[in-house]
């Protein structure tokens, strides 16, 4: 993929950022440009995305042949475990902060003296995200 092509995507997707939301906060008060944002934003993205997938099946691809000659499957393996590592203890460690932070700020509303006890529930719940990402470091070292 030559640099004119990288650029004109990636132009191609900020524009896609701008222009809907800036439509959106600058534009007229009505129900009207709603619509207009969000299909504006559809349009661009899945622009976008059939750019993409243009470029990336049109031509030759021979980088790809000797990525895949040179990589096995066991770090192919190793990657997504990592990113299943990263992905789900963030995911169970934003469930746990959903529900120890609402109910600590409902006790902190009632009793302020309950502040630091609270904080350390929210902050036991944060450090699950915090030990995916160690062990996801601890899987790419080993590739």
């Amino acid at each position: 993929m030559t640099l004119t092509v990288r650029l004109i995507l990636i132009v191609a997707l900020v524009f896609s950022i701008i222009i809907p939301f800036g439509y959106y906060l600058i534009g007229e008060k009505n129900r009207g440009r709603y619509k207009c944002a969000l299909a504006a934003n559809v349009f661009f993205f899945f622009g976008a995305c059939l750019v993409a997938s243009i470029m990336m099946f049109a031509g030759p691809n021979v980088q790809a042949a000797d990525a895949a000659a040179s990589a096995s499957t066991a770090t192919g393996l190793g990657y997504i475990a990592a990113a299943l590592v990263t992905g789900l203890s963030c995911i169970g460690g934003g469930i746990a902060v959903a529900s120890a932070a609402s109910a600590a700020l409902g006790a902190i509303s009632e009793d302020s003296s309950v502040l630091g006890k609270s904080l350390i529930f929210v902050g036991l719940a944060e450090g699950v995200c915090l030990y995916g990402l160690i062990i996801s470091f601890m899987i790419l070292g080993q590739l």
